[in-house]
């Protein structure tokens, strides 16, 4: 049958409707729906205007159903039922268990797929889906349940919770210098390795040291992934995340090119927006993030 828009009246009508049946007054109704006595009696009285019958009768202080509305009222109470059971069961799909989340490539990569197992362990029932974002969207028109960001507490229309701030170190192949840690002065004779999200990255760390001098230039990465591969090989010297670093270090790919680490302006988050603060996949997630990034 076709469904036509004109026959199906508003939840709410029905709902005060199967109130009143229930409870047998527009005042109960109301005490039970959280409205009030009015808001139930305008309800009642669009939907018989909308089926053009009688549904309720005065009964002293109270309501009665005619016959037509208890028959009516039959119906929507099995209707409203079977509405509750399959929402209900919606809630319980895989959908309601999938967590969709926006990632930074390298924060992604080298920083949290390591621990993702962990959580894996911890929340089998959540299936987390990932995918690559490089700045801000709007999240009313993307899919993501939440992302994460480096940068400032500035995503517009979004929650947060920080998460870490980014230290860097200074790194390049092994056969690339010679010998001990460079100073500053030595380190500004080799090519320099740059990220163009963090173009004032070298800068900073010299001006910590008190040198201010002109860089030399050097390539330009929009992934730390791909500049610790070319350090890796002996295009220059990078400048990347400890937490990109690490596993280079510990393999014997890249050694440290000098002494000293810096702090990037900014810092990474996790941000969501605000209608899915409740969402419980979010929530355990946040939990466990929380945990992970204070034990560093």
């Amino acid at each position: 049958m076709k469904i036509s828009r004109r026959n199906v009246p508003s939840t709410a009508a029905l709902m005060c409707l199967d109130a009143v049946a229930q409870h047998g007054s527009a005042t109960a109704a109301a005490q039970v729906l959280a409205l009030t006595q009015s808001a139930v009696s305008r309800q009642l009285k669009s939907l018989e205007q909308q089926l053009r019958v009688t549904l309720v009768e005065k009964d002293g202080r109270g309501l009665r159903l005619t016959a037509v509305g208890q028959r009516y009222a039959h119906s929507v109470h099995s209707i409203l039922s079977d509405l509750n059971e399959a929402t209900l069961t919606a809630r319980d799909t895989p959908q309601a268990h999938t967590l969709e989340l926006a990632i930074l490539p390298g924060f992604g990569m080298h920083w949290l797929a390591p621990r993702l197992s962990d959580f894996a362990a911890k929340h089998p029932e959540i299936t987390l889906n990932l995918a690559t974002r490089f700045a801000p969207f709007d999240f009313r028109a993307a899919r993501f349940d939440a992302a994460i960001h480096f940068g400032r507490e500035d995503w517009a229309s979004a929650q947060h919770m920080a998460l870490m701030a980014e230290t860097v170190v200074p790194v390049c192949a092994p056969d690339l210098v010679d010998g001990d840690l460079l100073s500053p002065t030595e380190l500004l004779r080799h090519p320099l390795l740059h990220l163009d999200t963090r173009s004032k990255g070298w800068m900073r760390w010299f001006q910590a040291r008190g040198v201010n001098d002109t860089l030399p230039t050097g390539m330009v990465f929009d992934q730390f992934s791909t500049m610790a591969q070319a350090a890796i090989h002996g295009a220059g010297i990078a400048l990347l995340p400890d937490f990109v670093a690490e596993p280079h270090l510990k393999s014997g790919q890249l050694k440290l090119a000098a002494s000293g680490t810096s702090q990037s302006i900014g810092a990474y988050f996790l941000v969501w927006p605000p209608e899915r603060t409740d969402f419980s996949p979010l929530d355990a997630f946040r939990t466990w993030l929380a945990a992970q990034t204070s034990s560093e």
